[in-house]
């Protein structure tokens, strides 16, 4: 798939699955194992900026990752980073992502559909 622009929704995701992660200090980080999710903050790519988001822990140890503002260019392969404050926490193998921002969009866009007064403004292209 090839998006249409640098920025086009389908670019864009806030959630993600990785592989079971290599924790640092504690492994699983206790806040993580007692109450099966901890915020955190992650990223992907060396130098890009933190983005705050929420673990949460599945059986096999890989986690679910979900983005407080969805991301650009999330592929599989990648390893997502987690830190608290400075400190590194671990990293996991990016294995799957959720739906793209423009994918949330276009199944709400069908879910509202038009209603007919909204309609009747539309103006026609020329």
């Amino acid at each position: 798939f090839k998006a249409p622009s640098r920025d086009h929704p389908a670019l864009y995701r806030d959630l993600l699955r990785t592989n079971r992660v290599h924790w640092i200090a504690e492994e699983p980080p206790a806040e993580l194992v007692r109450e099966k999710m901890m915020e955190c903050h992650f990223r992907f790519r060396h130098q890009m900026a933190l983005v705050p988001c929420v673990l949460t822990l599945n059986q096999d140890g890989s986690v679910w990752v979900t983005l407080v503002k969805p991301a650009r260019a999330i592929t599989p392969g990648q390893f997502a980073v987690f830190y608290k404050g400075d400190e590194c926490l671990g990293s996991g193998k990016i294995l799957r992502m959720g739906p793209s921002v423009y994918t949330l969009q276009q199944g709400k866009n069908r879910e509202e559909s038009p209603k007919k007064e909204e309609i009747d403004k539309i103006e026609p292209v020329t």
